[in-house]
């Protein structure tokens, strides 16, 4: 660029198109500031812009999120009375949607004379962006002539707002409509059958994949192997696989495109991935070893991929495993990683990992605090979370919306009611951050563990939150805690309304009339349940030991050292009885969420992976279960005393929270 402006300098009487010329070419290279001052020289020349020149300077305020700038070549349009054509017009409301000026977009959009697909292609996507779902619809089918693009965002913008399940009627309604499929479009989709574990979709997909010939598609491929990951076929997932050479990054290798060369990345990663998503987690680390052998570098990408695996399964030595590999090919630990191995110590129940990271990065910003804060809120430790909070207003960093779920949650993991509603109105009023759906939810939680019944209540449908599952089985654990029988009859008639088919609103329930002694009442809701057809999820317990993932359910005698788990049992209840534990033998009728049938309360899956553990692992290390249901009262008495009497620290992650016993207590301090 140097060389063409210094023969642009030596022309004697530049006109219009020689500064468009050299103009668009600094846009091309993203030279946005030059891309500026020469407009400026331009005008001050007595040189009059043209749309091609305008186009190329929107682009530079677009790509630099410039409002003032923009702003300023609209009012220059509007001054100078320039015909503004629908190319002109796109790259306007462009600008002003980068800018997150929302209301000049609509004005400019519904002032435009001329629009084409591509202004209700910016629109429909900028509605959604802003989750204006309803608006996002009503424009899309008004839209008199839908190209692949429009259907591509309208599925997209769907997936990304939590609407899986329209996304895929818009999908259908796409093949009805004849519209042919992009690579685009097929990587959209195959990304929302990954979401829904829909396995016939994704399979009709592949074929059509295969017969319009986007077989060879890198990035097509990727999403191939994700969405059989997902779907839990393993095996389709490495078929596909074998036409992804593991040379692709190697040094010389010649003839391959960078674009395959990031999809191949894409493929591995999303295949290690998925051994950890499917439990194949020996399988997992030895892909990944085998990456790590035959490629010369492992992007950021796979590498952040494969934490958030582990974070999502809780496999912290296979966390280990990858953060020790990323700090030996010498990469540095930025807010994008730092984030994500914050996220997975935390949800590996190493808060201490989580501190270790967040010290090692300078001036954190707002990503990197919120993952140690919505960490801190995971482990219980709510006033910590309150305390980095508060640090982080101090140093002058604006929360966001995802900061203010994890306060919300720390609030309401602990109990702290009037902090919460204190956080809850700064949301709004000081950083006008509009509460959405999870926050909501969590006030919930925060009103109903405080015994705040009605409140709760009028919370719930002040803010049109009366459709959500999760706010009424929240509600419904209140009056369970809170005893209030009569409230809890009236959730649970919402709540079966709402949700006729979940097995946990029927247990819920059920659990609410056994902790009353209302048998009758407990016994009718799980017949109810049976002619309905609605099965409950069996409990179950995993441990980690070295590389291998023991699994074991209520009354479990499959595995290899049952004997020995067996008679340890036997024997650690009988020491604990002498400090005081007492086996709650009601829980067997009451807890049905926790295990499945009529067994002792004593071979609850949690309990047999916490001998598993004392039996096989050092005292100085903690022993880490994760639980896929709620724990049940007495096994968090039981644990509790274990952790005393044997001055172990046991961690248990279970569907809802962290517990961390130590010394006779829990981190949730009984209350969860």
């Amino acid at each position: 660029m140097g060389h063409a402006q210094k023969l642009f300098d030596e022309i004697p009487l530049k006109n219009t198109h020689t500064w468009t010329i050299l103009i668009s070419s600094f846009a091309r290279a993203g030279s946005s500031e030059m891309v500026f001052n020469l407009f400026r020289e331009m005008q001050a020349k007595g040189a009059c812009p043209n749309q091609y020149t305008l186009s190329s300077v929107y682009k530079c305020c677009s790509f630099d999120s410039n409002l003032q700038f923009g702003k300023g070549v609209h009012a220059w349009m509007l001054r100078h009375g320039v015909d503004v054509d629908v190319v002109l017009g796109n790259s306007a409301l462009d600008v002003y949607l980068k800018c997150n000026a929302f209301q000049y977009a609509e004005r400019l959009f519904e002032l435009m004379d001329e629009r084409d697909v591509v202004s209700w292609n910016i629109m429909i996507g900028a509605y959604l962006r802003f989750g204006d779902v309803e608006k996002s619809l009503d424009m899309f089918r008004s839209l008199p002539c839908k190209d692949v693009v429009s259907w591509n965002t309208i599925v997209d913008g769907l997936m990304q707002c939590g609407y899986e399940r329209r996304a895929l009627e818009q999908l259908h309604c796409m093949v009805e409509y004849g519209t042919e499929f992009s690579d685009v479009t097929f990587s959209i989709a195959l990304i929302l059958a990954s979401s829904l574990s829909v396995l016939e979709l994704g399979r009709q997909l592949h074929g059509m994949v295969l017969k319009r010939g986007f077989g060879s598609d890198g990035f097509t491929r990727s999403s191939l192997v994700e969405m059989y990951c997902k779907c839990g076929r393993i095996d389709k997932a490495s078929i596909i696989l074998r036409d992804v050479p593991l040379d692709f990054r190697r040094k010389g290798n010649v003839g391959v495109t960078s674009k395959e060369t990031k999809a191949g990345i894409v493929s591995w990663g999303s295949m290690v991935s998925g051994y950890v998503w499917n439990g194949k987690y020996e399988d997992g680390l030895k892909a990944f070893r085998l990456m790590v052998r035959e490629l010369v570098v492992v992007d950021i990408r796979t590498v952040t991929t494969v934490i958030s695996a582990c974070a999502n399964v809780g496999i912290l030595d296979f966390g280990r495993h990858i953060h020790a590999y990323f700090q030996k090919i010498g990469h540095r630990v930025d807010a994008y990683v730092g984030s994500s191995l914050i996220d997975m110590y935390s949800k590996c129940g190493s808060l201490d990992g989580a501190w270790m990271i967040f010290r090692q990065i300078n001036e954190p910003n707002v990503i990197l605090w919120t993952s140690m804060i919505s960490g801190c809120s995971l482990q219980g430790q709510g006033r910590q979370a309150i305390s980095l909070f508060e640090e982080m207003l101090n140093q002058g960093i604006r929360p966001n919306e995802v900061t203010f779920l994890g306060v919300l949650n720390a609030c309401s993991h602990a109990g702290l009611l009037d902090e919460g509603c204190k956080y809850f109105r700064m949301m709004k009023d000081a950083y006008c951050i509009n509460p959405g759906v999870e926050h909501c939810t969590s006030m919930v939680d925060l009103y109903g563990r405080a015994g705040c019944l009605t409140e709760t209540k009028n919370f719930i449908f002040e803010n049109g939150l009366s459709h959500l599952t999760s706010v009424w089985k929240s509600f419904l654990s209140s009056c369970r805690l809170h005893k209030n029988v009569e409230m809890g009859k009236w959730v649970s008639d919402m709540l079966l309304q709402v949700a006729p088919s979940d097995p946990g609103s029927y247990v819920l329930l059920s659990n609410m009339c056994a902790s009353n002694h209302s048998w009758d009442e407990a016994a009718r809701v799980r017949s109810l349940m049976h002619q309905r057809g609605v099965k409950k999820q069996p409990g179950q317990s995993w441990i980690q030991l070295k590389d291998q993932i023991h699994t074991f359910v209520m009354g479990d005698r499959s595995h290899h050292q049952d004997k020995e788990i067996y008679s340890y049992l036997d024997t650690l209840i009988g020491r604990l009885k002498e400090i005081g534990y007492s086996p709650d033998a009601k829980l067997v009728m009451q807890d049905v969420e926790e295990e499945q049938g009529e067994v002792l309360i004593s071979h609850h899956s949690e309990k047999l992976a916490v001998v598993f553990g004392i039996i096989n692992t050092a005292h100085r290390l903690p022993i880490r279960i994760i639980k896929n249901l709620r724990i049940c009262t007495d096994c968090h008495n039981f644990i509790k005393h274990v952790s005393q009497l044997l001055d172990r620290e046991i961690i248990v992650r279970d569907i809802h929270r962290y517990h961390h016993f130590n010394h006779g207590s829990c981190s949730c301090e009984d209350y969860w």
